[in-house]
């Protein structure tokens, strides 16, 4: 099957307003090649950078008929685009496979999960912005608290999952009446203009949607505009904290930042071993580890770690890589400079002293792409100064660690300065109660891998993996703000006016 032709794409432009726009004379243009197949040429992009104040010209216009629109016909317009995601998924899934190089069987639950978040925030995640009634919030005075949109959304997309994460901070924008400006991935340009052409499709008013291609420099033009009233970013540690030194002066937008992971899987000694191994495997390698969410550590108890380790390194060598046409768990890296890191951090690796269990390569396929094999370290003492340790590969790589004390457990866990998952295989709830409030993360699971979050749970890190802005069911909370109103009914009386003074008035 991977011998297929596959066709380029026609590159339409930027969505601004609700109209196509291609300029002759793009500022940059570049090529994006499939991962899975360098021959595989899947779209040509190009910028142009005055698009940017375009389109965050055109999501201003729209802003004040889309938030006045009101809620039930915002659901109307929502209700229409899930209809379209549900009807082009899988044109959707075969796009995304083709930029990222991930199996089939894995882009068709991102493209399923568009119209899943859609459901989930009109049914569910809405109560989170409700109206709400105070009574005697001041004596004999009710109170209320609502939430207003913000405004103009600059949404920022990452390459792994270039539909489902944007959409997560699209979704909750739109339908609490901000507009919203998208730049995609630079390496997943088709997939951000398939979504265009959704809300093409869909008849949204003009200018409440708009995409912008580009890379670094628009991404950076759009973040720091001044008309922008907040960005949505999924990322790496490094361009969220460009975001934010950019946008540094600029007090009032509202920055909603999802960074990077390096999450640690916790198999203690009482732990259903076959499950643990199962889910960490999953964990550690599915997406070819480029997930923020991707196990990269592995703590260990000395009285399980042999049994664990013989059956994980026996289970990650049958792993099958390949073309995302074929029947593969894993497919390859994302590019060239991803798997130059990969490689890299394995000798980091061994000279800080890891001993290599199975060592990362690239591979040479029947497609020529950037195919790697996955690697595993164990680590003879753990040192929270180490670089291999600390730093996110992004790549099919795990460190695994043995220890029998759980202070040491979560020490390991809080020492990378990421803070996005932990996962605790056990059966003590104490260890897991006390994981839950010493572990700097953002999510903990008890007894299943890091990966594969809910939708209908907040989605976010702490320290380097995000500012505090969870995401997915709390999305509609960084789109607002919050107002509070007290609404007198009563009429003027005169009466308990205080001392000094003489308030008089006409009939």
């Amino acid at each position: 099957m991977s011998g297929e032709k596959e066709k380029t794409l026609n590159f339409l432009g930027d969505y601004i307003g609700g109209r196509w726009q291609l300029s002759e004379n793009g500022d940059e243009e570049w090529t994006v090649q499939s991962p899975a197949n360098l021959k595989d040429i899947v779209i040509r992009p190009s910028a142009k950078y005055d698009h940017v104040n375009r389109a965050v010209e055109a999501a201003r216009k729209a802003y004040l008929p889309w938030a006045h629109l009101g809620m039930e016909k915002r659901k109307q317009h929502l209700q229409r685009l899930k209809e379209v995601f549900l009807t082009k998924a899988a044109d959707l899934t075969e796009i995304i496979s083709r930029e990222t190089g991930k199996p089939l069987w894995e882009t068709k639950t991102e493209a399923a999960a568009l119209a899943n978040k859609i459901d989930i925030t009109l049914n569910y995640s809405l109560k989170l912005v409700s109206e709400e009634l105070v009574n005697d919030a001041l004596p004999g005075v009710p109170g209320f608290i609502r939430h207003k949109p913000r405004g103009v959304m600059a949404v920022i997309g990452p390459f792994n999952f270039p539909a489902h994460l944007p959409n997560g901070h699209i979704i909750p924008a739109l339908i609490t009446g901000n507009t919203v400006v998208f730049k995609p991935s630079d390496k997943t340009s088709a997939v951000g203009q398939w979504m265009a052409e959704a809300f093409a499709t869909a008849d949204f008013p003009p200018g409440v949607f708009n995409l912008v291609q580009g890379q670094a420099e628009t991404g950076k033009r759009l973040v720091t505009h001044e008309s922008v009233d907040g960005v949505l970013f999924t990322g790496s540690y490094e361009v969220g904290l460009r975001i934010k030194q950019d946008t540094l002066t600029h007090f009032r937008k509202i920055l909603a930042l999802e960074m990077g992971g390096k999450n640690a899987t916790v198999v203690w000694e009482d732990a259903d071993l076959k499950k643990a191994v199962y889910e960490t495997l999953i964990g550690s390698f599915m997406s070819a580890g480029q997930r923020c969410s991707c196990t990269s550590r592995i703590i260990l108890h000395p009285k399980i770690r042999d049994a664990f380790v013989d059956q994980f390194y026996a289970s990650a060598k049958k792993l099958k890589i390949g073309h995302w046409r074929d029947s593969v768990f894993m497919g390859p890296l994302i590019s060239a400079d991803s798997v130059e890191k990969f490689i890299r951090y394995q000798e980091i690796a061994k000279r800080e002293g890891a001993e290599s269990l199975m060592r990362g390569k690239a591979l040479s396929l029947e497609h020529e792409g950037y195919y790697v094999t996955p690697s595993i370290n164990l680590v003879n003492a753990f040192d929270p100064k180490s670089v291999y340790q600390k730093s996110e590969i992004f790549g099919p790589n795990v460190a695994i660690f043995t220890t029998d004390s759980f202070e040491e457990v979560l020490a390991i866990n809080n020492s990378s300065g990421f803070g996005l998952v932990m996962a605790l295989f056990t059966k003590n709830r104490a260890l897991y109660e006390k994981a839950l409030i010493e572990a700097e993360v953002g999510q903990i699971n008890l007894n299943r891998t890091t990966n594969g979050a809910s939708s209908r749970l907040p989605f976010g890190g702490m320290n380097k993996s995000g500012n505090d802005r969870p995401s997915a069911h709390y999305a509609v909370q960084y789109c607002t703000v919050p107002v509070s109103s007290l609404e007198d009914p009563t009429p003027f009386t005169g009466t308990n006016m205080p001392p000094g003074l003489n308030f008089e008035t006409k009939d």
